[in-house]
């Protein structure tokens, strides 16, 4: 079995292990497992950008944060008779992100490196003040919550279990959605522009359009991430959009392992499992959560995802030190 087929064979296992574990623990379990799932959703839609073009964004928190408003108004609204269901916010919701990002992208796009990084920053902080400014839509500090929780369409979603599963589904299509899109020879492209974006200039590639799309797809993504948090949350204020959530979105890709989709999933879970647990232990757990995230880049600078790599480059090189001793040892006679 070759490397890549073992790794989504474990995937698979890790996948199934979930679905069948955590419907097994307590309600606190099962809502903190769906709502890491649905930021998981956020930082794969982040690691398009990151780990396949080599854009690092500090502005995902918009697209998320736009989904998870726009959930939580229309769910309220009851104007001409129609009551907006989850079935339906769920194409808005990508929509509204995508168009969100198609917009904020004809700006973004046009800088690189640590210019791109302030100016996806700046955007995001714009979403964030019309979020807290904005009183009449968003309820400014106070946010909106979701009257009579979540839709029922033949399935009981007040129900925490089936919630669950149906995020699960969610986050397992996205998962599958976006490894097609990486394996595609549109997802090679992005990778060559993330290694040599000169030479595929040279090679007649439109690198512009294909950041810019890439731009639009994870700001979809994002705008699903949200509207899913906003039913497993059942509010949403102006915190849901605040820098924070872009730069734990960032820091969970790293954490996990840039370029791999599924890093973003594991960073997540690490993150929210720590914070939940280690702040019941002390009041300090943000240090405690920093120093992972310091430690992580300092000797997993590919994330735990890497862990395999290394191990393999570790065996590889005592193999050639015993190599190289045996043969330069002197022969006795």
């Amino acid at each position: 079995m070759s490397t890549q087929n073992l790794k989504i064979a474990i995937v698979i296992v890790c996948l199934l292990a979930l679905l069948v574990l955590v419907p097994m623990g307590n309600s606190f379990v099962v809502l903190l497992a769906t709502r890491a799932m649905a930021f998981a959703i956020l930082a794969m839609s982040l690691d398009i950008l990151l780990g396949f073009t080599g854009l690092a964004s500090l502005g995902q928190a918009a697209y998320f944060g736009v989904g998870a408003y726009l959930t939580a108004y229309l769910a309220n609204y009851y104007g001409f008779g129609l009551k907006w269901d989850f079935w339906l916010m769920i194409p808005i919701g990508m929509a509204v992100g995508g168009a969100l990002a198609a917009l904020f992208g004809l700006f973004a796009i046009r800088a690189t490196g640590t210019y791109f990084l302030m100016i996806t920053l700046a955007l995001g902080q714009c979403v964030w003040g019309l979020a807290y400014r904005w009183n009449s839509v968003t309820g400014g500090d106070n946010g909106i919550t979701l009257k009579g929780g979540r839709p029922q369409f033949g399935i009981d979603l007040t129900n925490d279990i089936n919630f669950f599963y149906l995020t699960f589904a969610f986050f397992a299509a996205t998962l599958f959605a976006l490894y097609v899109l990486i394996r595609s020879p549109f997802g090679k492209s992005l990778l060559g522009i993330r290694e040599r974006e000169l030479r595929m200039r040279i090679l007649g590639y439109n690198v512009w359009l294909h950041k810019y799309i890439a731009f639009i797809i994870a700001g979809a993504f994002g705008g699903l991430s949200g509207v899913i948090w906003a039913h497993a949350n059942g509010i949403v204020t102006p915190e849901t959009v605040v820098l924070t959530t872009s730069v734990d979105a960032l820091l969970m890709t790293v954490l996990g392992g840039a370029g791999t989709l599924v890093g973003g999933a594991i960073g997540s879970a690490i993150v929210f499992g720590l914070r939940e647990y280690v702040s019941t232990l002390v009041p300090w757990w943000q240090y405690v959560l920093g120093g992972v995230y310091v430690l992580t880049i300092l000797y997993l600078p590919s994330g735990l995802m890497g862990i395999p790599e290394r191990v393999r480059q570790w065996r590889n090189s005592q193999k050639k030190r015993e190599t190289t001793k045996m043969t330069t040892a002197p022969s006795s006679h």
